[in-house]
Parts: C-alpha cells; sequence; structure tokens
C-alpha cells in the first residue's frame, strides 16, 4: 500500500490525464504517460498508448449529461494504473525516480492546461497536492502530519 502522498500523487496523475485529453498538449502528454508506464519496454508503451487513446476517444465521445460520471471513472483508472506503477518499483529509489517523472508529468500539464495562476488540488485522504502557478505544495492534514 502507497503512503498519502504518493497516492496523491496518482490521483493527480488521473487527473492530468482526463484534464489533457483532447487538448493541445495531448499528444505530449500521452507520449510521457506511456514512457513512463511502459519503462523502457516498447510492447508496453504501445499498450498504454492505445489505452490513452481509448480514454480520449471516450471522453470526447460523450453526452453532456454522461461527462462527468466518465471522468470520474476514467480518473480512477489511471490513477490505479499510476498507483501500481509505484508499488511495482524494487526499491526506494526506483520508487522515487517514478515519483519524480509522474510529478513532473502533473507539473507540466498543470502548466499547460490550468492557464495564467490557475492553481489544481487533488485529494487523497489526509493529502492535497496542489499544482499551478509554477509551483508545486504538498498538503498534509490530521495528526500525523
Amino acid at each position: 500500500m502507497l503512503e498519502a502522498t504518493l497516492a496523491a500523487l496518482a490521483a493527480a496523475g488521473g487527473a492530468a490525464v482526463v484534464q489533457a485529453a483532447g487538448t493541445d498538449v495531448w499528444n505530449g502528454l500521452r507520449s510521457r504517460v506511456a514512457r513512463l508506464l511502459g519503462r523502457g519496454d516498447r510492447t508496453r508503451e504501445s499498450v498504454e498508448l492505445e489505452r490513452l487513446d481509448q480514454t480520449a476517444a471516450d471522453l470526447q465521445a460523450l453526452e453532456p449529461t454522461e461527462a462527468e460520471r466518465m471522468r470520474i471513472r476514467q480518473e480512477a483508472s489511471w490513477q490505479a494504473r499510476f498507483e501500481a506503477l509505484l508499488e511495482s518499483a524494487s526499491d526506494v529509489e526506483e520508487r522515487a525516480l517514478l515519483a519524480d517523472g509522474l510529478r513532473d508529468l502533473v507539473a507540466e500539464q498543470s502548466a499547460h492546461t490550468g492557464g495564467g495562476g490557475a492553481v489544481s488540488g487533488t485529494f487523497h485522504g489526509p493529502t492535497v497536492i496542489q499544482t499551478g502557478n509554477a509551483n508545486r505544495q504538498d498538503n498534509h492534514f490530521g495528526t500525523g502530519s
């Protein structure tokens, strides 16, 4: 099981994928996500690219009444993929490298789609990761913070 900060980071990654789908930054983000999840394996990268393309297609083909439910579903799906990636790390160093790659991806997406000064936050239990306006902030709430 991931610590709260990494779980929140995975949630932010899921949100980044969904927010970028269909925007000008989609192709770049899509490639970076596939490389991160593929971890150097071209076949896995190709599978991830297909999943990403399906996500974008699913989100673009929605009726407005279904859009929010599908966005939530897709965010959760990508969050789970990022959590699995972080959990699959063989040691603390590898997990830190993967987390850094995911943080960079989230920050880049936020910079492009967040627009001038916008800040977005992703909550996961007692932790929130906020990105935007050329910064990143981790907040922990509760007695263990």
